[in-house]
């Protein structure tokens, strides 16, 4: 089974290493002799991104510096956190930024621009369900238009942590955003938090007899992107200590069984072959990548035999 490998530049510069990220250089370093192909870029500071690198000049040397390293860029996560999108009654703020990332991605020769709902599922309650809808969907379709102007595919990554996290909602939102480009992104561990655990669901919790491998049956054919990470049925914690989003533990030292995962993501077509490690707001990402890398290097080999 070939797959190019990346993982997300994010984990050294959020959460845990927000107060000492690990600069652009050095993560692209350690992940070319690793052995990886490129790295999945969090467009947000101290990383590149469209305001640190507004000119084409800026975004000619990072991509020619990429090369050089001989990495590629599975993605780009567009940082559109500071905006509003379902207590917001016009997307105009969120689509504005999420252009610029949009060109940004076009002229790094990225083919992906990673999205989510921003706002936590609480805040569907605050504004009603149809509303809070309508207005994710409204924006996911105008995005998805304004990606295919651009050449680009939009990957939605639903998670415990923000509005719409439901197999029945991921389903509903998937149908009322019908274009080519635009698809969700399968993380291993919101997988596993969603359907399996239910975590931060609203309302009556709503889980899969078949885990994982049935919610990924129920999105085959609407899936354009993989993160890979393990998931010990819990959540990261907020500032006040109140759940966030998914735990993502390196590789078996938490609860998914990967075996029956990675078989089934195997027949996924993605339209692209990248899968990308995502050890966000793990502690130790940065001494855990050389082990998250070599567990998925054995995990592909065996499976090629």
């Amino acid at each position: 089974m070939k797959r190019r490998l990346s993982i997300g530049s994010w984990a050294y510069t959020i959460g845990p290493y927000e107060k000492n990220p690990v600069d652009f250089e050095t993560v692209c370093n350690k992940l070319r002799d690793l052995g990886f192909d490129g790295v999945e870029l969090g467009a947000f500071p101290p990383h590149p991104s469209p305001d640190d690198h507004p000119s084409a000049e800026d975004r000619a040397r990072l991509k020619a510096f990429m090369a050089d390293k001989g990495l590629g860029f599975s993605g780009l996560a567009a940082n559109l956190w500071s905006q509003q999108l379902v207590n917001a009654e016009s997307p105009d703020a969120w689509l504005g930024e999420f252009k610029r990332n949009c060109q940004f991605a076009v002229d790094l020769g990225i083919e992906a621009v990673r999205i989510d709902t921003v706002q936590p599922p609480t805040m569907v309650g605050e504004v009603g369900e149809d509303t809070a809808f309508s207005r994710v969907t409204g924006a996911f379709n105008e995005a998805a238009r304004v990606a295919a102007d651009h050449g680009l595919r939009v990957t939605w990554e639903f998670e415990p942590g923000f509005a719409f996290n439901k197999t029945s909602e991921i389903l509903r939102v998937l149908d009322a955003v019908q274009h080519d480009n635009f698809g969700v992104l399968y993380d291993t561990s919101h997988g596993h938090m969603c359907a399996v655990v239910g975590a931060r669901h609203n309302g009556e919790r709503e889980t899969l007899a078949g885990g994982q491998v049935e919610l990924i049956d129920r999105l085959d054919g609407r899936i354009n992107h993989i993160h890979l990470i393990d998931s010990d049925n819990t959540c990261h914690k907020d500032a006040n200590g109140e759940d966030e989003t998914s735990m993502h533990l390196p590789f078996g030292e938490g609860v998914v069984e990967f075996d029956p995962i990675l078989d089934r993501l195997a027949k996924v077509d993605t339209g692209h072959d990248w899968w990308t490690i995502d050890l966000c707001f793990w502690p130790d990402a940065w001494e855990a990548t050389e082990r998250c890398k070599t567990w998925l290097d054995g995990v592909l080999a065996a499976r090629s035999n």
